[in-house]
């Protein structure tokens, strides 16, 4: 039995039709987590599921959601990082408290409508994640964090399709119309995220160019990120940058273009897919967000909770908070949240 997690989108709904197709035994899964008008969601996903002509589940994660994402989200603001909840949220919910459910209701597996691959490599007597077949869709990055235990238990129908050919497909089968457009939003807020936040967690403080002069006020640090231009309120005559978000001191450091670019950071925690890809020193292609065109680096473990990544050339807005995720080929290595040597976020590594 397979349960198929469905958000009331076209690439979810999709993976379900295939595997039903296939003659597998399914029936969908939709996680209420932040939703909201959750009845709305629900009637959606029901019309999906009639048409599919499979039961639905739903499960109401909104508490745990709160208490795992939410919480972090706030947290790592509060902390001059820039989070990336979709990573967290697919290791702690999706596939794990979702599933844990999902076993409890009879699955033994969770079907998601993920642009990714798995293998199971023989030698290494372990799973693999692999990019998806649609390069500009693969989304293997936010799946990063993944363990061998979840990645047994995933299925993935969407991993040979292209975007469009699922589009397509859908549209011939009168299923895409009953399907919610697809969001670039993340994916828990409706609307602008800075609603969120209290003023009252997130003062004003000092906006500061790299050589320390006092040029402005900031509204708070959630509304800042690394190599962010736009919204900094200051003229100077040329365009200034976010490059460091100092939160011991409240401050927003601001400098040129040049100032973004960097070789070395830190990964905290890293995390290996496979145990047998763990090296004390390899070197790998490394991404540090979502649409980050990949570049060479070196990697090298200085214990279980750091590793030091240097890359060949150095690279834009390496962002504290987000994560960098290795690669081989087609092949996720593993990953983790990036911080910056000399002290988290305020360390500037100034060239001269």
């Amino acid at each position: 039995m397979i349960a198929v997690a469905l958000s009331g989108g076209v690439d979810s709904a999709f993976a379900a039709h295939l595997l039903r197709t296939e003659g597998r035994e399914i029936f969908g899964l939709l996680a209420l987590f932040s939703q909201p008008q959750p009845e709305k969601e629900i009637a959606r996903v029901q019309k999906i599921c009639s048409f599919l002509k499979i039961p639905l589940e739903v499960v109401d994660l909104r508490r745990e959601f709160e208490e795992k994402i939410i919480s972090y989200f706030k947290e790592s603001y509060r902390r001059g990082l820039t989070p990336n909840p979709c990573i967290i949220c697919n290791r702690e919910l999706k596939f794990g408290l979702l599933f844990s459910r999902a076993r409890a209701l009879g699955a033994q597996k969770l079907a998601t409508g993920h642009y990714v691959r798995t293998s199971f490599n023989r030698e290494l007597g372990c799973f693999e994640l692999l990019k998806g077949r649609d390069r500009h869709k693969d989304q293997s990055y936010f799946l990063a964090l993944l363990t061998q235990q979840q990645l047994a238990s995933a299925v993935f129908p969407l991993g040979d399709w292209e975007k469009e050919e699922v589009i397509k497909e859908s549209v011939k089968l009168g299923l895409f119309n009953l399907t919610s457009p697809e969001s670039q939003e993340i994916c828990f807020i409706r609307g602008d995220y800075r609603s969120l936040f209290q003023a009252e967690d997130f003062p004003p403080g000092e906006m500061v160019t790299v050589d320390g002069r006092v040029v402005g006020r900031h509204r708070g640090l959630y509304a800042y990120t690394i190599g962010q231009r736009r919204g900094l309120g200051v003229r100077l005559g040329r365009p200034y940058y976010v490059v460091a978000i100092d939160a011991s001191r409240n401050r927003i450091i601001i400098g040129p273009k040049k100032f973004l670019k960097r070789r070395r950071f830190l990964v905290k925690s890293p995390h290996f897919i496979c145990p047998a890809y763990r090296q004390d020193r390899f070197e790998a292609l490394v991404r540090i967000r979502y649409r980050h065109q990949e570049a060479p680096a070196e990697i090298i473990l200085k214990n279980d909770a750091e590793a030091e990544v240097t890359f060949k050339k150095p690279q834009q807005a390496i962002t504290p908070g987000q994560f960098a995720v290795f690669y081989e080929g087609e092949k996720v290595m593993g990953g983790g949240e990036i911080r910056l040597p000399g002290g988290f976020t305020n360390d500037l590594d100034l060239p001269d």
